[in-house]
């Protein structure tokens, strides 16, 4: 009994480091474990990303009978970058001012690593805003629900994704870099096949095309940071998370051709 308490015990501490580092919800229970457990939550991401995912398709099924389309995505929007504590959105900056600056390798990690963004940061997160915008307010009311469940849900199955395919591309460490173990692609698989689960079961007429969408994101964008920077860091894992939040909004949008 003492070990099975012990081993409940342990689960949940991870699955409070997760919730941590993933969002801003004030959970301080076993946070002096975190720097044992970084590596070790990583099956909690898509958990995570579901609640996150939950909350935000109550809250749209809500706001929809007090407020027009627009205005509920644009409060969804809100919501999903503000839960993550910007964490995210900032990655996707990052990214964009390292990997768009056209410099050699040392000096796109340089690029990344100050705090300020550039313009070229800016221009990639407003373009990305207003494709998720037009994606949510385009869509019926039913859709619009499950987007923003499965949104979340997928963004942190793709950090996941792409954890198990590139290496961490900072020899000196970095966020990041705490995270990745040796059950990195079991902790993917797992997020995948629940992904597929899903889709299956809450959406089937979206699941071909926003699978499809998801994974083509994820490879085409991970190529792109190995032949650039030599794998990932903490803030392509972010941008990763944004770009398949806004491709599984657009993936919602173009299903119809499917049915």
């Amino acid at each position: 009994m003492a070990t099975s308490e012990k081993g409940i015990s342990l689960l949940c501490a991870r699955f409070c480091t997760a919730i941590r580092f993933l969002t801003i919800v004030p959970v301080s229970w076993r946070a002096e474990d975190d720097p044992q457990q970084f590596n070790k939550c990583l099956p909690f991401f898509p958990v995570v990303g579901a609640l996150i995912g939950v909350v935000g398709h109550l809250g749209a099924y809500i706001f929809q009978f007090i407020f027009p389309q627009q205005v509920v995505a644009v409060l969804a929007l809100v919501y999903l970058a503000f839960i993550s504590g910007f964490l995210h959105l900032d990655g996707l900056a990052d990214s964009a001012d390292g990997l768009l600056s056209s410099r050699p390798r040392e000096d796109c990690l340089n690029i990344m690593k100050d705090s300020r963004s550039g313009a070229m940061g800016v221009v990639v997160v407003v373009c990305l805003m207003l494709a998720k915008y037009s994606a949510l307010s385009s869509m019926d009311p039913e859709k619009l629900c499950l987007a923003i469940f499965f949104m979340p849900l997928a963004g942190r199955s793709a950090i996941l994704f792409s954890m198990a395919r590139l290496p961490y591309a900072k020899p000196e460490g970095g966020l990041g870099r705490l995270f990745y173990s040796d059950s990195s692609k079991t902790a993917a698989l797992a997020a995948f096949l629940s992904l597929l689960f899903l889709f299956a079961v809450l959406a089937p007429s979206q699941l071909i095309v926003a699978l499809i969408a998801i994974m083509a994101v994820n490879l085409l964008f991970g190529r792109w940071c190995r032949r650039l920077l030599g794998g990932a860091t903490g803030d392509t894992l972010g941008a990763v998370c944004e770009l398949t939040e806004a491709i599984t909004a657009i993936a919602f949008t173009a299903s119809f051709l499917f049915l």
